[in-house]
This record gives C-alpha cells, sequence and structure tokens, in this order.
C-alpha cells in the first residue's frame, strides 16, 4: 500500500537512480501521474513533459478500456472489445470524442510551446498503476516512433497479466508491486484524490 501518489513517485525514483545526471525525459499520462513526473524529475535532475494517450471507453460501461489513442490518431483495440458491444462505429465514434479530449488538453497543457521531443533521448513513461495497461500500450507504440534511445515503463502497480501485455514494448519495466489479487489502481493507496487539469497546468507551467 501506498500513502499517495507522491509516496509511490518517490519509490520509483529510488529504482530509476541509474538514469539520474543523464537528462532523461520524463512523460506522465495526464492526469494522476503529473505530480509523479514532477517528483521523479525532479530526483532524476531530468525534465518533464506529458504523453496524451485517452482509454477507449467500452459501451455503457466508462470506466472499462476496451482500447487506447495516441496523439497522432494510432488505436490499440483489446481482443475482448467486440465482446462488449464494441463494434467498428461504435469504436470510431469513441476514437473521435477521444482525439478531441487530447487536442484540447494539448492546447491546455503546452499553450506556449511544443512538446518535448523524445528522439535520442532516455525516455521514462510513468503513470500511476495499470489495469488493463490499454493507455501505456498506446504510449509505449506512440513514442517508439520517435525513435528514443532508451524507452522505460515505470509504475507503481500492476496485475502481472499486464506486466506480460507491456513488457515486450519497453526496453525497461519498473513496477514496484504485482499483487495476485488486482481489483483497481486506487486499492493500493491510502489518499487516491482526482488531480485536477488546473494541477497539471501548474505543474507543467514549472522550469
Amino acid at each position: 500500500m501506498f500513502f499517495d501518489r507522491i509516496d509511490a513517485a518517490r519509490q520509483l525514483a529510488e529504482k530509476l537512480q541509474k538514469y539520474r545526471h543523464k537528462n532523461p525525459l520524463i512523460l506522465a499520462i495526464p492526469r494522476g501521474a503529473v505530480p509523479m513526473g514532477q517528483t521523479i524529475a525532479k530526483a532524476l535532475d531530468g525534465e518533464l513533459d506529458v504523453v496524451l494517450v485517452r482509454k477507449l471507453r467500452a459501451p455503457r460501461q466508462p470506466e472499462l478500456a476496451i482500447g487506447s489513442v495516441d496523439e497522432s490518431g494510432w488505436t490499440y483495440l483489446g481482443d475482448y472489445a467486440q465482446a462488449h458491444g464494441a463494434d467498428q462505429n461504435y469504436v470510431d465514434s469513441e476514437k473521435a470524442v477521444q482525439l478531441e479530449t487530447i487536442r484540447h488538453r494539448r492546447a491546455q497543457y503546452t499553450p506556449v510551446r511544443q512538446a518535448i521531443s523524445p528522439t535520442g533521448r532516455i525516455v521514462i513513461v510513468v503513470d500511476d498503476g495499470l489495469a488493463t495497461g490499454a493507455t501505456m500500450i498506446a504510449a509505449l507504440h506512440g513514442l517508439r516512433e520517435h525513435r528514443p534511445e532508451k524507452l522505460v515503463c515505470a509504475v507503481p502497480v500492476a496485475p502481472s497479466d499486464t506486466i506480460a501485455k507491456i513488457r515486450p514494448l519497453a526496453d525497461e519495466l519498473v513496477c514496484l508491486k504485482v499483487p495476485v489479487d488486482f481489483q483497481a489502481v486506487g486499492q493500493f493507496y491510502q489518499q487516491f484524490a482526482q488531480v485536477e487539469d488546473s494541477e497539471v497546468i501548474e505543474i507543467l507551467k514549472q522550469p
């Protein structure tokens, strides 16, 4: 059990110390992972930015991810998507909704600068935990297209089947806990308050 996201981030930073002073690029998946990314970037003397991906929600089950989409429009669909009623028309519609959210967030989060290029960088992608892993799959796939020097996935907690899906997509995977009884990411935090857009914006404004 982690106390909160900052506690989890500090523990992750300890496991990532070999990247300190190597100017790593810490890319946080909004919104929950952004305060974590800030903590890790400071601990490693790295740069912080966001990687914008969105889960595709199952019909009538908005908390269930049937897939994900990245900023370029690349889409991942789980093999269980159709079983949850997601036909191609639904997927196209949901993808359009989530791409609009991505565009809106980019305009909100980094209005006066471009996203930091991951090309040739040690890139550490951070989230506050993985359930299906859909958003992380999209993030890693999209980032690989930019040819980073090394692509690292760093999360506090994830189930073993998700770890198995993610591991081939990253050069290194750091996960602090792989519990047998996994129901939701929030169950492994004492405090798991929602992170608001205003907090993300303030963090990304800081030098």
